[in-house]
């Protein structure tokens, strides 16, 4: 469950402008420790802008953006990395013919020894890659093996178990379940759920409701850059999410079309 403490991470009334285009106009949401926040939204929600605001990649063109109840303005994904903001993006930036170890500790591998002696520590990266992986559900037998070879729920681990290992304190997920089958989506829901039990802040941006309702804690939604507004879980069913995601009005009319178009037939 989600603590009462200050929000590990708010944004206050942001927007982005590119030029004339409005990609978020006044969006407001605040994620606290051991909590799962769920940003639901269809194609052209504004999603993909906001994750890049949050990890770093665009600063707002509007409202702010604070993290620990401080404003921030990060220049680069790495300040956001330093303010233990890691996103695990849909390609998961893993090297398919590289060792699970290798993408685990990719650009930060652990050496021994001085001057030309210098080695990497094999011991310490077979043995934390290991470790971590099993703390997040998953038994990696053979740390060398290439990750190509593992399903799409495991290498979504890896990335996980990376970014804890390495200090997040807030997990941006993007679409992790958008390209698997249901027993790999449902590898990936307990992920989520070990990683809200460890005391992280999780935001877990989907389209798909059914896969947000079984693990958050906070749902918001977003529709054409626009906030419809943040609900616990408990305030909202999945069929009013279900509407506003796709817009009650439209559906109606497009009902009342179709059923038109029937009796035509007829």
């Amino acid at each position: 469950m989600a603590s009462n403490d200050a929000a590990l991470i708010e944004l206050r009334d942001v927007s982005k402008y590119f030029g004339t285009v409005i990609a978020l106009n006044g969006v407001s949401f605040a994620v606290r420790t051991g909590e799962v926040h769920c940003l639901l939204g269809d194609n052209g929600a504004g999603k993909s802008t906001l994750i890049k605001i949050l990890s770093g990649v665009h600063a707002p063109t509007k409202g702010e953006f604070l993290v620990q109840g401080k404003p921030v303005s990060f220049a680069s994904p790495r300040d956001a990395l330093d303010a233990g903001i890691a996103t695990v993006f849909q390609d998961l930036a893993t090297v398919p013919l590289m060792s699970v170890a290798r993408n685990f500790f990719a650009g930060r591998e652990p050496v021994k020894g001085w001057g030309p002696l210098k080695h990497l520590d094999w011991d310490f990266i077979n043995r934390t890659t290991r470790e971590e992986m099993a703390r997040m559900g998953i038994d990696v037998r053979d740390p060398g093996q290439p990750v190509g070879t593992l399903s799409g729920g495991e290498r979504q681990s890896l990335a996980i178990a990376r970014a804890v290992f390495f200090g997040a304190k807030v997990l941006i997920l993007d679409e992790p379940t958008s390209a698997l089958g249901v027993h790999q989506a449902s590898v990936v829901l307990r992920l989520i759920a070990k990683a809200r039990a460890r005391g992280l802040g999780v935001i877990f941006i989907t389209h798909n409701v059914h896969h947000a309702f079984p693990v958050a804690d906070t749902i918001t939604l977003l529709n054409r850059g626009r906030s419809l507004g943040s609900y616990a879980k408990g305030e909202i069913s999945r069929e009013k999410v279900l509407e506003m995601m796709a817009g009650g009005k439209e559906l109606v009319d497009l009902e009342a079309e179709l059923a038109a178009m029937s009796q035509q037939a007829v």
